[in-house]
């Protein structure tokens, strides 16, 4: 029984403290005056009556009725009760002073009447209580309001006494009336069960005013103890919003602040760390707005926040959905008939408090279904004298399969889940719904999913429950409380609320309590029972997705270790590899622990070493591949066979398995051991208590002789039931009985912590002690936050100190070990002993034994490890020394390391199948030029290959330490995962034989060799010398003095980003006769150093003759004079009188431009000596130099630097008014600028037809809109994608790039050729002073296009009179070059598998952006093409003019001009854009010492995957073939040759390359790339495209750039770990002897190609290099003079040549692919796709392209070299064949094949020209036909037959049946031969 009210207060406004800005409210009287025993008077009540805040009013209001919660420091909940109404404020009337109350009634009777009041101040009063009744309150306080508005005859003392003097019963579900003696009648309803919330509609409210997701997002909200916040208008609303969110939760119990109405004053408890559900008014929406971590919810609204910081974990997914139908079906029933044609009639509106319940009910069914089963996760360690219960959290969600689940685990970790353990955990105590629904089976959930109706009425019958629960009885009795009359509070003169006399009070209430302490409470025990214990848990997803085949897995362990015990050696070693990876499977773990236990005999198990050393690994794999939920069952299971399974090292020197697996992290963390230890705990109680109920059985048999006989109860008694039992019985047991229970109890307990603490000192306690580092880095937060014992860490912390003192003497490495360990054991023995109750004495005694345990075994473990380290070591394969090439030097011995598989998956045997050729063990060279890894696959059933990965130490991108978990000894190791740019991955771990000092030493050789010193000892220079490795000096300490000073203060100056030098301030330096000034470049730190200094005078003391000789010998002179580029002269005398342009050599000596040629292309027109100032206006002084000529259009293609923007050059000169340079060069420079601009526009020689159509056919439109491909007809058009190169039009006159501008539209105009003239077409007035007619009349298109960054065209200004246009283009820069390269090499070589399986390689792919980038750059080129090609020149002058200019300069000359497609051109073109025209190699490639921190940015490697693109859409256009790109993009960056090594020919000439000096033999030659390209083609094919046949017509390449015809290069992803990467061991003198090979094939036929190991190409390579290099093989049999393959090849064609022009069948159109194959006229792209064979990989050097399979072409090829006599025409003769076509029947003479497998068929018996083929592999079946029409008329229906193929089916007819019958059996048996 309980008091109905605890205190009665009223509280009115405070005037005192009014003056001080907000009002307060103080308590005017407060009943009893003395606190009750056991309930203090709550504080802060003047607050939280008016949470508002304290506010006179102008008018008086009705009065509000509301419920505040507060709870006190037991936190027990205070329900207040407020009513507030509003009186009239005496003091406060009028505005006169008042002096006495006497004054005022007289003035008030001078006037004759009395004024009403004006002001009002509010006056609460309150009601505390601990029941929480509403309702109640609400009429008792409104019963006290109403006696005294209405004056009613009845004392309010009287009332108030009554109050407290009134008992209520707890619960029961009794009625019970009252009367608090007002004439008034009052009901309180208990509810049955007083555990279950009392919500009445407030549930059913917060779904009306919020809606299903909203409330369930705040569901989960509170359960992960995030902070809510509501708001809403109506202080009664907010209250019951948060009562129905806490009913939500119920069984689990809110334990944070939970305020529903909180006052304004204590607004800052918002900001509080903890979570909580608070409420408050919608006034302070503002001050609430910006909390950071706060869900806010607006009830009024019906809308939630969420912040952005918040991670709201939701419900798992079955669970989530079942929840939110059954909501839905609940809440809004109409939905399923809202379709229905004849909706039902209108059926009453559910009662909400009915409704409420009902949602209540499908809240309680999921905590139901996600708490499934908790209780077989319950470990009980102690029953008496309290039940203590630990719940087994990791085993729990292991079992639901939710370890994943962040909601679930949250939950659990909560403080509501805790109390939920700690008070539903004893087995024997009073159950309520919760306790039944939970014990259901899961079927019956599972019925309920599928069927709706099931689950409505299971919803129903939860719901009634819980009605009942509230409203037991159906008769509600009589009420009756008076209520105020109507309108009584608006009343003039009402006099205030009456003081009550406290005496009176006092007495009533000592009376009333004396009165009723007389009568006996009437209590209602609880009746207690056994908690149903419910199913065990299963998983939440039903049956887990995978079932994996774990039967044959199973099989494999278990033979696996009876071959260990048996000894059976060879049989282990091969079962093993494949048992380890078996135990990546749940099931195979568990069978490892079950059938390694059943090898113990009594607690020991003695092994060899052999033995001992599987088992451990075994162990090892099982602990390393299991997943974090299911760890702590594996590693509990393996803990007791660790300290069974021992080897003998020495005479009393045993070693113990646990010392080999104490690398796992799971031993180091604390709930781990907790949960172990709890769950023997259990057993060793249940034992305890099974053998003492012994003799109990027997009698409980007497008393119920229908009880099963206790040998069997036994069996099936789980420690609950046992608790359950002794707790029932536990009361009438006597003291003494109670205590012997209690000991037996804790002793046991106290034995397992003492066998803990030694387990733990096992497994903790390394057997090197110098080595393990697992618990000194792991955080001390761990086990802080685990244990919450107080006196924790008192104790250990100080029996830690005394064991410190005590070891002073040992060394402190090892007393280092031991604190860490002593430390986490004690820990543990404090949290676990002191949660079991084990009393002090036993702690204590437990603490002071630990140290010694420590030491002991630290002392035993020593002897361990001294007499393990004498073992002989196990046998390891031998290392392999890879082949070196000539000159490469071993810089490092191999370190043994094992090869990890990385995230590629070919070679790990995983998806795609296939041998395990990873992990493989060998060891790691270093040489002066690679890293190599060689050895063998670990697998011994993949046999002794070799395995290799290396790659140049100078693509080496990122080196890292990493700690790999080694696959086969199953433990952390060291070790290295290196990145390189030739997309490899070398992840290695060290062996334990490799010490970390070798390895420091291995890194740091590696860094010395990945940045030479000087380019000298770079490999192309260092191979094959042994001469002393001559260092340039460094120039930089030459000339100190006043050029170092100024350019310290350059780069002052740079820093502060103002100045741009070198405009003509040379006049303050020492001029040097070189003329050379000083520049300053925008972008290029490393150009400051380089370009301050004039040339070195030593390099350039050869005459300037011989210079000019060897100027004019390099390939950039050559290729001008193809093109017809002028002839060298010296100033503008025009040698011939045609000549538009000149080779100028004014930069001869690089004065002129550091990174350009020494030659150079330039107007005829302009002066040598004007170009100097021309170069100022360009960085890096690039001006516009000619680079090719159209040799149709005669239109010039130019290059040039960025312009320098002039706003910066402005600054400069008006801050430096005084500097040395005349203020005329700026404008002058500028001024020469737009002559030479205007000197190239006249030197274009006019070329464009009248009408400007032609300015970009409409072929190329579409081929720029990458929405389409050029051959639209056959392609289907896409969606228009943006077209990347915006050409805006802020800088152009309008005209044809503006409409370019938005590609997106292009594809969207009607007709394309209608775009063309549009864009062509420009309004323009012709050019002013425009000096022929003509020009006026090439209006429509510019003579020359500039093509720059829209950031400097700003500051080019054009003349209108140029015929110029400019095109502003977006570009990727460097920057974005690089990064997307980064993320391209993550994608091909992933360092590990992705847990996601989301993350494929094709989606990595995509994210670089690198196929995007290849988009843009041939986009671009493709512009340039077309606008060439119809007539204009055109200028590109983007960035610094050496990066993505060289790239679309390149590209649009390769498109453009046939001579760069072969092999001769190509090499023309790279020296002359890449090499001469200064692309920064050294830089960009990282190569260099300076350029360390500047990372990989492959520009080169860019441009050549843009001409792979292009060679695989016109495969027959190129000499070369793909593996000659390949090779060029692994060499450019391998430092093998010196032609890429650095950054422009200024540089090369400084360091002598640049010119091989014929005479001077001593000088580093170095190897040149170019040399060794020719000498290997004159040797075999190996970089030849047999399918080169340039076209005659169409010389431009137009490819397709649309980004789905880009494809990936794999040159990027393809590798050979049998030989290690191709594109060196051509050149290896070395040869991979044939002898072996020879063996190889003749034991068989057939090979296996592995794609990633082997090389295909040269397992399989094509028809014709197979041919040729057979030839050669005869050659050498026959003892003649091999013959060059390109003799033969071109034998072999003219033959072809001469046979098709006997047989008159050369027609015109029959143009030949190289000859090789004859075609007849066919379509430009059906020659591109007609033949592709794919470039060679390694192999011999014959080894070329590969046919994918000998397929149709490669056979036609063989069919060439075949004569037609030859044996392998197994049967012919004449069939008659029906076409295809016009279905015409024709005699043709068939050849069945048996050797090539196919049907050909010619023309006539004496035809050499195949007609076509049936390839037989593709025939499906032969039989008899019947005749159809248009067949032969005279032969026998019997003679027809047909030939089905995959394909189509053919119709054959022999001249009689029997030869039908004679052709259906040879082709039958070919079939079946197949």
């Amino acid at each position: 029984m309980a008091r109905l009210a605890d205190y009665f207060i009223v509280v009115g406004y405070d005037q005192e403290k009014a003056g001080s800005g907000e009002g307060c409210g103080k308590i005017i009287q407060r009943f009893p005056k003395k606190d009750w025993e056991g309930t203090a008077f709550p504080q802060g009540v003047e607050m939280f009556c008016q949470p508002g805040g304290w506010r006179l009013s102008r008018d008086r209001k009705a009065p509000t009725f509301f419920t505040v919660v507060l709870t006190d420091i037991d936190s027990d909940r205070h329900y207040c009760s407020c009513l507030t109404f509003y009186e009239a404020e005496v003091n406060l009337q009028g505005s006169k002073s008042i002096e006495a109350d006497g004054d005022e009634d007289e003035d008030a009777e001078e006037d004759g009447l009395i004024q009403p009041a004006q002001v009002f101040a509010p006056k609460s009063l309150i009601l505390v209580s601990r029941l929480d009744y509403p309702e109640i309150f609400r009429g008792c306080l409104g019963l006290v309001y109403t006696v005294y508005i209405d004056s009613l005859s009845f004392p309010l003392e009287g009332l108030v006494a009554n109050l407290f003097t009134f008992q209520v019963p707890v619960a029961g579900g009794s009625q019970k009336l009252f009367s608090l003696g007002a004439g008034d009648r009052q009901l309180i309803q208990t509810p049955l069960n007083h555990t279950l919330p009392v919500t009445c509609k407030s549930v059913a409210l917060l779904f009306q005013q919020l809606g299903i997701q909203n409330v369930l997002s705040l569901f989960c909200a509170v359960l992960t103890e995030h902070k809510v916040l509501f708001h809403s208008t109506s202080y009664q609303r907010l209250e019951e919003a948060c009562r129905a969110l806490e009913a939500l939760m119920f069984p689990l119990k809110y334990s944070y602040p939970y305020i529903p109405i909180l006052p304004s004053r204590l607004l800052e408890v918002l900001s509080s760390p903890t979570p909580f559900i608070i409420g408050v008014h919608s006034m302070f929406q503002n001050e609430i707005q910006d909390l950071l971590d706060v869900i806010i919810v607006d009830l009024d609204g019906g809308t939630i926040k969420i912040p952005e910081c918040i991670h709201l974990s939701l419900l798992p997914e079955p669970v989530l959905n079942q929840t939110q139908t059954a909501l839905s079906l609940v809440l809004h029933p109409d939905l399923e008939i809202a379709d229905n044609a004849f909706p039902p009639p209108r059926t009453a509106p559910s009662n909400l408090k009915l409704l409420d319940k009902e949602v209540r009910a499908v809240f309680l069914r999921l905590f139901a279904q996600l708490f499934q089963g908790y209780r077989s996760c319950l470990q009980l360690i102690r029953i008496h004298s309290e039940p203590v219960i630990h719940f087994h959290k990791t085993a729990f969600l292991a079992q639901r399969g939710l370890v994943e689940n962040d909601f679930l685990t949250k939950v659990l970790d909560g403080m509501a889940f805790a109390g939920f353990v700690s008070e539903r955990g004893p087995p024997y105590r009073a159950c309520d719904l919760f306790d039944e629904l939970v014990a259901l089976d899961v079927d019956s959930f599972k019925e309920e999913e599928l069927s709706p109706a099931k689950l409505q009425k299971h919803i129903r019958d939860l719901s009634e429950q819980l009605y009942r629960n509230e409203n037991p009885n159906p008769h509600m009795a009589f009420q009756k409380v008076p209520r105020p009359s109507e309108g009584s509070h608006l009343r003039v003169h009402q006099v205030p609320f009456p003081l009550l006399e406290d005496e009176k009070v006092e007495k009533m209430v000592q009376e009333g309590v004396a009165k009723f302490s007389n009568t006996p409470l009437s209590t209602r025990s609880e009746r207690k029972c056994v908690v149903p214990a419910g199913p065990p848990v299963v998983s939440i997803m039903g049956k887990s997705g995978s079932v994996f085949n774990s039967a044959r897995r199973l099989e494999v362990v278990r033979n696996c270790i009876s071959f260990i015990f048996d000894n059976n050696t060879l049989e282990t070693e091969k079962t093993l590899p494949a048992a380890l990876r078996a135990l990546k499977g749940k099931a195979a773990r568990q069978c490892l622990t079950e059938e390694l236990s059943l090898h113990v005999q009594q607690n020991r198990a003695i092994m060899d070493h052999q033995q001992f050393d599987y088992i451990v690994r075994m162990m090892n794999c099982a602990l390393q591949d299991c997943s974090s939920s299911e760890e702590y069952t594996v590693a509990a299971a393996l803990l007791p066979l660790s300290t069974a399974f021992y080897r003998k090292l020495a005479a009393g020197v045993n070693q113990f398995a646990y010392t080999c697996i104490q690398d796992h992290p799971v031993w180091t963390n604390q709930q781990f051991w907790e949960a172990t230890f709890y769950s023997e705990v259990q057993g060793q109680i249940r034992a305890l208590y099974l053998n003492s109920s012994g003799d109990k059985g027997i009698i409980s048999r007497i008393r119920d002789p229908g009880l099963v006989p206790p040998a069997a109860r036994n069996e099936d008694h789980t420690a609950m039931d046992l608790a359950a039992e002794q707790l029932r019985s536990w009361p009438s047991l006597s003291k003494e009985k109670q205590q012997v229970l209690v000991k037996n109890e804790e002793s046991t307990v106290f034995s397992q912590a003492i066998h803990y603490a030694s387990l733990m000192v096992y497994l903790l306690v390394p057997l090197d002690t110098s080595k393990i580092k697992l618990l000194r880095n792991t955080p001390v937060t761990d086990w802080e936050s685990g244990s919450n014992s107080i006196v924790t860490n008192s104790i250990a912390g100080s029996v830690a100190e005394s064991f410190d003192t005590e070891s002073g003497f040992e060394d402190s490495e090892n007393s280092d070990v031991a604190n860490s360990v002593v430390k986490f054991v004690a820990r543990f023995i404090d949290k676990v002993c002191t949660e079991s109750g084990v009393t002090q004495e036993h702690i204590k005694s437990l603490h002071s034994m630990i140290p010694g345990i420590v030491a002991m075994q630290m002392e035993a473990l020593e002897a361990v490890h001294r007499e393990s380290r004498r073992l002989p070591p196990i046998q390891k394969p031998k290392i392999l020394r890879p082949a070196l090439l000539p000159g490469e030097e071993m810089v490092s011995e191999g370190l043994r390391v094992v090869l990890d598989p990385d995230g590629r998956e070919e070679a790990t045997g995983g998806l795609l199948g296939g041998p395990h050729i990873l992990p493989a063990e060998g060891a790691l060279f270093l040489t002066t030029y690679r890293i190599i890894f060689k050895g063998i696959p670990h697998d011994p059933l993949v046999g002794e290959q070799a395995v290799i990965r290396a790659f140049p130490v100078s693509t080496l991108t990122k080196e890292k330490k990493i700690s790999i978990q080694n696959q086969l000894q199953q433990n952390m190791q060291e070790g290295l995962q290196l990145r390189s740019a030739s997309c490899q991955l070398i992840k290695v771990a060290f062996d334990e034989e490799v010490s970390s000092e070798m390895v420091e030493l291995f890194r740091k050789h590696l860094q010395r060799i990945r940045y030479p010193q000087s380019i000298f000892s770079a490999f192309a220079f260092a191979a094959g010398q042994t001469a002393p490795q001559l260092i340039l000096p460094k120039q930089k300490e030459r000339n100190t003095g006043f050029r170092t000073l100024s350019k310290t203060i350059v780069k002052g100056a740079k820093m502060a980003g103002k100045i741009t030098m070198g405009r003509g301030s040379q006049s303050s330096l020492k001029k040097n006769d070189r003329g050379s000034r000083m520049t300053w470049h925008e972008d290029d730190d490393i150009s400051i150093s380089d370009d301050g200094e004039p040339p070195p005078t030593s390099t350039l003391r050869a005459s300037e003759k011989s210079t000019m000789e060897q100027l004019v010998e390099q390939s950039c002179f050559r290729d001008y004079q193809r093109l017809g580029l002028g002839t060298i002269t010296a100033s503008s005398s025009r040698s011939k009188s045609g000549e538009q342009f000149r080779i100028t050599a004014v930069n001869r000596l690089y004065s002129l431009c550091r990174s350009y040629p020494g030659l150079l292309v330039v107007p005829q027109a302009v002066q040598d000596s004007s170009l100097h100032k021309v170069a100022r206006c360009y960085r890096h002084n690039r001006l516009p130099v000619v680079c090719w000529k159209h040799p149709r259009t005669k239109a010039v293609l130019l290059r040039s630097g960025g312009f320098h923007g002039k706003s910066v050059v402005g600054l400069f000169k008006s801050q430096n008014p005084s500097s040395t340079a005349p203020a005329s060069s700026e404008s002058s420079s500028s001024l020469e600028q737009e002559k030479y601009l205007q000197a190239i526009l006249n030197s274009i020689p006019i070329y464009f037809k009248m009408n400007g159509n032609s300015t970009l056919s409409n072929r190329s439109i579409i081929g720029l809109s990458p929405g389409s491909d050029r051959r639209t007809s056959r392609i289907p058009k896409m969606t228009p994608v943006h077209l990347d190169i915006p050409f805006s039009n802020s800088f152009t006159r309008g005209g044809m790039w503006a409409s370019l501008r938005s590609s997106s539209r292009l594809s969207h105009h009607p007709p394309t050729t209608d775009v063309g003239a549009r864009l062509a077409g420009k309004n323009l007035a012709p050019p002013a002073g425009s000096n022929s007619l003509q020009a006026q009349l090439l209006k429509q298109q510019a003579a020359l296009y500039i093509f720059g960054e829209k950031s400097h065209l700003r500051g080019l200004r054009v003349d209108s009179s140029f015929n110029c246009e400019l095109v502003p283009v977006d570009f990727a820069d460097t920057r974005q070059v690089k990064a997307s390269f980064k993320k391209l090499l993550r994608a091909c070589a992933p360092s590990a598998t992705s847990s996601d399986s989301e993350d494929s390689f094709l989606k990595a792919l995509e994210e670089s952006e690198w196929i995007l980038q290849l988009h843009k750059i041939l986009q671009l080129a493709l512009i340039l093409v077309e606008l060439l090609d119809s007539g204009s020149s055109v200028l590109l002058s983007l960035e610094d003019g050496w990066d993505i200019t060289t790239q679309v300069m390149s590209l649009v000359q390769l498109l453009s001009d046939p001579f760069y497609r072969t092999l001769e051109g190509f090499q023309v073109l790279l020296e002359k854009e890449w090499l001469s025209f200064g692309h920064k190699f050294s830089q960009r490639s990282n190569l260099s010492p300076s350029t360390q921190g500047g990372g990989f940015t492959p520009v080169f490697l860019q441009f050549l995957d843009c001409v792979h693109q292009v060679v695989e859409q016109h495969p027959v256009e190129f000499e070369f073939n793909q593996y000659y790109l390949k090779y060029l993009a692994y060499h450019h960056i391998s430092n093998r040759f010196k032609n890429f090594m650095l950054d422009s020919d200024y540089e090369r000439l400084e360091h002598g390359l640049l010119f091989e000096d014929k005479g001077d033999k001593t000088a580093l030659r170095g190897i040149c790339i170019w040399d060794c390209i020719n000498r290997m083609h004159r040797r075999s094919p190996i970089f030849f495209n047999y399918l080169y046949s340039p076209s005659e017509s169409e010389v431009i390449l137009k490819p397709s750039i649309s980004i789905p015809c880009l494809h990936k290069w794999d040159f990027f992803t393809d590798e050979t770990l049998s030989t290690g990467p191709c594109y060196d061991w051509r050149m290896m003198t070395l040869r991979m002897d044939s002898s072996e090979e020879a063996d190889a094939t003749s034991n068989s036929k057939r090979r296996i190609v592995w794609p990633c190991y082997n090389s295909v190409s040269r397992a399989q390579p094509d028809a014709i290099t197979k041919l040729i290099t057979d030839i050669e093989k005869l050659e050498c049999e026959l003892n003649q003079a091999p013959e060059k393959w390109q003799m033969t090849l071109e034998r072999v064609r003219i033959s072809i040549q001469e046979d098709l022009a006997q047989e008159g069948n050369l027609r015109k159109e029959s143009l030949s692919l190289s000859g090789l194959i004859p075609t007849s006229s066919l379509q430009a792209f059906q020659r591109r796709s007609m033949l592709h064979l794919p470039d060679s990989g390694l192999g011999d050097d014959r080894a070329t392209a590969t046919a994918n399979g000998v397929n149709r072409r490669a056979a036609t090829l063989y069919n060439q070299f075949t004569p037609k006599s030859e044996e392998n025409r197994s049967y012919e003769g004449i069939l008659y064949k029906r076409g295809a076509l016009l279905k015409a029947w024709k005699p043709r003479w068939f050849v069945l094949d048996i050797t090539k497998h196919q049907l050909r068929y010619y023309d006539t018996g004496e035809d050499t020209n195949c007609r076509g083929h049936i390839d037989l592999a593709e025939v499906e079946s032969v039989v008899l036909a019947a005749p159809t029409i248009g067949a032969p008329k005279h032969i026998s229906e019997k003679a027809f037959f047909d030939l089905k193929t995959s394909k189509r089916v053919y119709n054959f007819c022999a001249s009689d049946a029997p030869s039908a019958q004679l052709w259906m059996d040879k082709i039958q048996n070919c079939i079946s031969d197949a």
